[in-house]
């Protein structure tokens, strides 16, 4: 599989990448062996990028993501995770499930959101732990959302820091909204962004001036959520967007969009993957999988030509931005 350089860092990441947070148990539980499966098929198909986080099943994710890769050869892949939530025992709810973080596991641990420098420090070496690595080569701040003080003016220099020490190869910021991954591009020297969902075939909003801000700056696009959380998925669009139920609005423009695309010999998943690939800012495609099958048929679709035409139809139906 092709591989990207991440903005002006000296990382490199493959155009489709694995993203872990469904074999951290989102919304359901997946059995270790099949969770295996999914990051040995994604070996197998060429992917040599891989996501995580803390907050994916309270550290499952990174345990089972270090697990798959423990004996590949490490100059081979890349791996990203992320700060801003400190995983903190807590026996007391251990004896129910994390339903408020969203993932199936038992609430063994509690998340406290944490932007400081020693918040960021304690994250990552904890991670490493999980992971079983002795570096990573991207660092996230995850959801600043309401952070943006503490994630600019100490988690910010920290990721810095380790980046001028080598620790770390590239340093970013990860969000499902796109004007303040705008003031990190504008304000800072971050290498790369997380963008999920903003630049989708339903949501070009990140376009108007994030995207070109990140072409400016140098700074690469790692593209997660490009289905909208499921709408886009499937051959016949689905009713989730951005984890609720989708707009009727908004369900009624994807029925469209997949008409011209049926049009073209083209499904709707895979114009979605093709959309958001063609953005010269975007360095790769994030998917997330919980089965090889799911694996399988994303890099098969990724690789996938579509049409120039498609997206000339799809701008004259006002469907598209162009």
């Amino acid at each position: 599989m092709e591989t990207n350089q991440l903005g002006r860092s000296p990382v490199r990441v493959t155009t489709v990448g694995f993203g872990a947070a469904g074999i951290g148990n989102l919304y359901r539980t997946v059995p270790d062996d099949l969770a295996r499966d999914a990051l040995d098929a994604a070996w197998q198909a060429g992917v040599r990028y891989y996501d995580t986080a803390p907050h994916y099943g309270l550290g499952l994710s990174e345990r089972r993501l270090g697990a798959a890769l423990a004996g590949r050869p490490r100059a081979e892949f890349t791996v990203s995770t992320k700060v801003g939530r400190i995983l903190v025992p807590s026996p007391g709810t251990a004896h129910l499930r994390d339903e408020a973080g969203g993932f199936d596991v038992p609430a063994d641990h509690v998340r406290r959101w944490d932007f400081s420098a020693d918040g960021v420090r304690r994250s990552l070496e904890s991670s490493l732990a999980r992971l079983r690595l002795d570096r990573v080569d991207v660092v996230l701040i995850h959801d600043p959302d309401d952070h943006w003080r503490q994630a600019v003016e100490e988690a910010y220099p920290a990721l810095h820091e380790l980046r001028e020490q080598g620790v770390v190869g590239a340093i970013g910021v990860g969000m499902n909204q796109w004007q303040m991954l705008e003031r990190f591009v504008t304000d800072t020297d971050v290498d790369t962004v997380m963008l999920a969902g903003r630049y989708t075939l339903l949501d070009q909003s990140a376009a108007r001036t994030l995207l070109p801000r990140c072409r400016e700056r140098g700074v690469g696009v790692l593209a997660a959520g490009v289905f909208n959380s499921g709408v886009l998925a499937t051959e016949t669009p689905g009713r989730n967007y951005d984890y609720a139920p989708i707009p009727d609005d908004l369900y009624a423009r994807a029925l469209r969009i997949t008409e011209v695309c049926r049009a073209h010999g083209v499904t709707l998943p895979q114009a979605a993957m093709a959309f958001v690939a063609r953005h010269p800012a975007v360095a790769t495609l994030v998917l997330g999988a919980k089965t090889p099958a799911q694996v399988e048929r994303n890099v098969r679709l990724a690789a996938a030509p579509v049409p120039g035409a498609l997206w000339a139809d799809l701008v004259a139906e006002g469907l598209i931005e162009s």
